[in-house]
Formats: structure tokens, sequence, C-alpha cells
């Protein structure tokens, strides 16, 4: 069921929502060759706890890899997709791409962001790669109107990354969010005729994530049983916002 939120709840999640993006603002200032993704782990943590919030992903359990998630930031470098572990063994480098995607739960409503920096000089195929994932989010964006349908938003996804010769993830996707961090629909970042396919109305707010790959769409999860790579070992890129469905448009709660 697709649970649609009231002027007060989408308030709330604005809040939940503005605080993930002041970390990820003062994440991505951080981030320079010689930085360990641990490094950002312990900011965030403690930017969460000063706000009185709770982080989202740290005791998450997901059955596939069978144990809860162990940190309040997924740092995935270069051809890491998602769900990387901070650790301080992780040293970024000039030239690497780290996504960084953080949620948390304040007053008892989620928010749910993520971004991929740049670490120093980067390649040019590689910032392009950024750039059209990047657009295909603000694209997907423009389709969060009431009457419009969830395959208008993925679609968009799709088109413009697979016209621009990169390819969409297909193994993680999007999803509604509130009270839960994970609720219906999902939402993937391309058209599947097998899966649902709702029409957008006022209340509904979605995560709306593309994670696009250089090379192939697949993807494998290393043996720390977390960390999803592309299978053949392209970079790839990750961007993501919450936003809500209203009668003046989109509202993306996780940016001013």
């Amino acid at each position: 069921m697709i649970i649609r939120k009231s002027p007060s709840e989408l308030a709330k999640m604005r809040q939940s929502g503005m605080l993930v993006w002041r970390i990820l603002d003062e994440l991505t200032k951080l981030v320079e060759p010689g930085v360990t993704t641990l490094d950002l782990e312990t900011v965030a943590e403690q930017r969460i706890k000063e706000a009185g919030a709770r982080a989202a992903f740290k005791g998450y359990y997901v059955p596939a890899a069978g144990r809860r998630f162990p940190c309040v930031l997924c740092t995935s470098i270069n051809q890491e997709v998602v769900h990387g572990v901070p650790s301080a063994k992780r040293v970024l480098c000039d030239g690497d791409i780290v996504k960084v995607d953080i949620g948390v739960q304040l007053d008892g409503y989620y928010g749910d962001s993520a971004t991929t920096i740049p670490v120093g000089e980067v390649a040019e195929e590689t910032l392009r790669l950024m750039a059209v994932t990047k657009q295909s989010l603000e694209l997907a964006i423009e389709q969060m109107v009431a009457g419009r349908r969830l395959f208008d938003v993925c679609g968009t996804v799709e088109r413009h990354v697979t016209s621009n010769g990169f390819t969409v993830v297909r193994e993680f996707v999007g999803h509604g969010i509130g009270k839960k961090l994970h609720e219906e629909p999902h939402v993937p970042n391309y058209v599947d005729p097998k899966l649902s396919n709702p029409r957008l109305r006022e209340g509904m707010v979605l995560a709306v994530e593309p994670m696009v790959s250089a090379g192939k769409p697949d993807t494998k999860v290393l043996s720390d049983r977390w960390t999803a790579v592309t299978s053949d070992g392209s970079k790839a890129a990750h961007y993501e916002h919450c936003v809500a469905v209203t009668s003046n448009g989109p509202w993306v709660l996780t940016r001013p």
C-alpha cells in the first residue's frame, strides 16, 4: 500500500531531508585525497547525534546480507555502486569518485539522500558519467506531478542514461519513504511491464535514486556481504533525492 503524507507530515519530512542535505554538503567539502571513508563516517555520526536524530542505516537488517549494517553512511568508491562500508583502510585517492549515501530518522520521519563526489582531478569521461546520472535524476523529478504515473519517472531515467551511452543498474532501486525508510512503491530506474505502475497522487513521497554504470549494468556483492560493485569493474555514479508530489508540483525535500 502506498502511504500518502499530509502537509504536516511533509513538513516533518522536510526537516529530516534538510538534515541529510546539511551533512552531505559538509562531507562534500571534506572530500580530498588522503581522507578516509571512516573520516566521513565520524563526522556524519556526530552531526546526526547533535541534531537529536537517529541514523537510518546503522543497525538496519538486510536479509540478503544476513546481518545489520554497521555504519551511518554508505561510502562506495569507483566501481562500487552502493552499500560500501566506511573504513580507515579506504583512503580516497586523486581521480576517485566516492558515492556517499545517508539516511536519518528525525521526529518519526525519514530522510534519505546520496551524491557522488569527485576526488581531486577526475577523468573527463567519469565527470560525464556523473553529469548524466545527475541530469537523469533532475529530469525524473520533473515527472513527479500528480496525475502522471510511476513509469514516467522510471522511463525518464532510463532514456536519458541509455541515450548517453551508459547503463542503468537494475538490481537496486528507489523506494517510497515516510515513517519507514523503505515503503511502497519500488522505484526502479527502468520500465518493467511486470511491475505495478501507479498513478502519482498528492502526498506521495519517493526516494528517486539513479545508479548508473559506465559499462555493463550487472553487479555482484563482495565477500563483505555489503558492497555491490559493477561486474566488469566500470565506474558507477549514484544520486538520490526524496521528492514529494504536491499541488504545486514536485517538492524536493532533501535540498534547499
